[in-house]
């Protein structure tokens, strides 16, 4: 599925206060379905498939792109709503144009699709204006860091032992992955053997392990408290719900020293951060760029940690996260997700490659460095 919209040329479509020929001149947006390599499941969720949708606009002859991983339904939101809130919008005014999509989805539920869909377009705006400038992204939001520590992640449960040890041991050995992460909680009585074959295939690198609200709570402390024995585990992601603040904070608070409680992949406004944050729910806070509100709500994100002393992990898409994950102060690590990796490195040229466990952005390309290869894109695209 792709659209095409294009703004209104009148002097009675631009919005006030904006400059005279610097207004949006068009939008498209795209939705892929690409199968993935090998059945993939973890504690509440199977898929066989992951869907990209992709954003691009134009201005001063530059076109920006930003994209998010979500359903096809967010293409008309994106080609409807949020156009129309934004068509005459001034390119270099990105966080302007952010808010007047919020506000248009009001009636809508801000939530979910639509907040996936806003993200897909403030990182394409956010690209846009960089490379109007002839700047990299990173340099354009400014770097507290001029290199991202990422972690490997995957591992799932639909794997057998053998696929789990060597996709790990792979993260550590090929691209010096200081942690690796697994999913669990499918079948919680496999669980302890799982992370002990685990274990063994990455020697004295670090294990997370990610149960995405699948055990209940004293299930999930009875695990810590295993896993910490056993397996020297350090973080715990999402033993209980990431909806259930009480039973992340009692977990927290009871868990083996060692062990860090960590959520937050399903916020989609500042809100949703600010709560977690002054609940205590959290030890290291995570936020998906593809789903905050793009550049502009990870940044707000971003502020909420430092304000709270807790350390920021970003969630999947790790080449889009690439530049705000150097301008983030509070910055612990990005998600090196097996199926987002496979895409992006598929279908964008410019996507980052790891070395010694870590990911730098290019700093010789304008925006976030990322070409889609449509041609390569077309035999996924959703009709």
């Amino acid at each position: 599925m792709g659209a095409l919209v294009r703004a209104a040329t009148s002097p009675e479509a631009a919005r006030p206060g904006s400059r005279p020929g610097t207004n949006l001149a068009a939008l498209r947006a795209f939705a892929y379905t690409i199968p993935t390599d090998l059945p993939e499941a973890d504690g509440t969720f199977a898929w066989d498939s992951t869907t990209l949708v992709l954003v691009e606009v134009e201005a001063g002859g530059e076109t920006g792109t930003g994209y998010t991983y979500t359903t096809e339904a967010a293409v008309p939101l994106i080609t409807g709503a949020l156009w129309r809130a934004i068509r005459s919008w001034d390119p270099m005014d990105a966080p302007g144009a952010w808010r007047a999509m919020n506000v248009a989805v009001r009636n809508v539920g801000r939530d979910g699709i639509a907040a996936n869909a806003i993200s897909a377009v403030d990182t394409a705006l956010w690209d846009l204006k960089a490379r109007l400038l002839d700047q990299p992204l990173a340099l354009l939001f400014g770097r507290y860091r001029d290199a991202v520590p990422i972690y490997g992640s995957g591992g799932f449960t639909t794997y057998t032992h053998k696929q789990l040890s060597d996709q790990l041991a792979g993260w550590v050995e090929r691209d010096g992955c200081a942690w690796v992460k697994m999913k669990i909680g499918t079948h919680p009585e496999e669980d302890r053997e799982r992370v002990r074959i685990a274990k063994d295939a990455i020697g004295e690198r670090a294990l997370f392990v990610d149960a995405n609200g699948a055990y209940r709570t004293k299930q999930a402390l009875e695990f810590a408290e295993i896993f910490a024995r056993e397996a020297d585990i350090r973080w715990f992601e999402e033993p209980v719900s990431s909806d259930d603040l009480a039973g992340l904070r009692f977990i927290r608070r009871h868990a083996p020293a060692g062990i860090e409680v960590a959520a937050g992949e399903y916020g989609y406004d500042t809100d949703y951060f600010r709560i977690m944050l002054s609940s205590g729910a959290v030890d290291v806070q995570q936020a998906d760029v593809t789903r905050c509100g793009g550049y502009t709500g990870f940044l707000q994100a971003a502020a909420l940690c430092e304000a709270h002393h807790i350390d920021l992990s970003g969630h999947c898409a790790p080449s889009l996260h690439l530049p705000v994950a150097c301008a983030a102060p509070r910055f612990r690590h990005l998600e090196w997700f097996h199926d987002h990796v496979r895409i992006e490195h598929m279908l964008f040229e410019g996507a980052p490659r790891p070395k010694d466990g870590m990911i730098r952005p290019d700093l010789s390309r304008p925006g976030h460095g990322l070409e889609f290869k449509f041609k390569d894109a077309e035999r996924f695209r959703v009709a």
